[in-house]
Formats: structure tokens, sequence, C-alpha cells
């Protein structure tokens, strides 16, 4: 089973959006496990009220609260995705002195970052939902096909 883990910095907006996204779009396989984390997290944190008005105008469910990255994480996924060059250096940080768990860590987006959308209001929000609607699958598809190679 391949485990991919978005990250951002409190999971409560970016990567559970993600997480939910990528459970919703890759519903028919059962080959992976999808989970999220924090770089800097608070353990137990609900996502926010934005991320769960988004994911409901989706009609995507998510359960889940806050995690904060570890480098065991970092170890047992297949992929790490994080959602700013940061959020990689980051999480390699982490994981230095293994070049094996450091070599799976990867900007989500590798045309750019996915801001924030915290304090943004709402249409923030529905932007980034947009924007991970598309990004993920094509990202992954991209990312499953190398390393099928």
């Amino acid at each position: 089973m391949k485990t991919i883990l978005f990250i951002c910095t409190g999971n409560t907006c970016r990567s559970p959006m993600a997480e939910a996204i990528c459970r919703h779009v890759m519903a028919d396989r059962d080959d992976l496990f999808v989970a999220s984390a924090g770089v800097a997290a608070f353990e137990g944190a609900l996502p926010s009220m934005e991320t769960m008005e988004t994911l409901d105008r989706m009609g995507i469910s998510h359960e889940g609260l806050s995690s904060c990255l570890t480098a065991e994480m970092i170890r047992k996924a297949s992929l790490v995705l994080g959602m700013t060059n940061s959020h990689v250096r980051a999480a390699r940080a982490l994981v230095e002195t293994d070049p094996d768990a450091s070599n799976h860590i990867q900007p989500l987006d590798p045309k750019g970052e996915l801001p924030d959308p915290m304090g943004m209001g709402q249409s923030a929000y529905d932007l980034l939902g947009e924007r991970l609607m598309t990004l993920i699958p094509e990202r992954l598809e991209a990312l499953m096909n190398e390393e099928d190679k």
C-alpha cells in the first residue's frame, strides 16, 4: 500500500483539504492511504470552518484532526507533498540524515506555491479547492507513472 502525505503549516486549511480531495478523486484506488500533517501544527485541532465549507460545497466529506509532522510519518510515506517550498525544506530537515526518506518529499505544485488562505475569506478557500481538484489528479498520475517506470 502506498501512503501519500500532504503537508502545510498548521494542518487546518490546505493539507486537510488536499487530503480530502485526494481521497475523493482516488476513491477507486484501494492501494492508497492518504493523510496530512503540519510542520507547525497543534495536535488535535479541527479543520477551519472555511475548509469544511469548501469541501461541503464540493460534495466531499472529511473527518480528521490536525497532526504535527514527524520524521516517522515521512519515513512511512511513499510520497510527501508540500504546499510551499518552505514546507518541503522543513520536512527534509526532519529526515536530513536519511536520503531515502528525503527523496520522496516534493512540492505539490512544481509550478508554484499554494498560498495559505487563512484570513483571506471564503472565496480564497473555494479557489484553493478548485485548484487542488485540478492539480491533485494530474500530479498524482504523473508521479505514479514515474514510479512505475
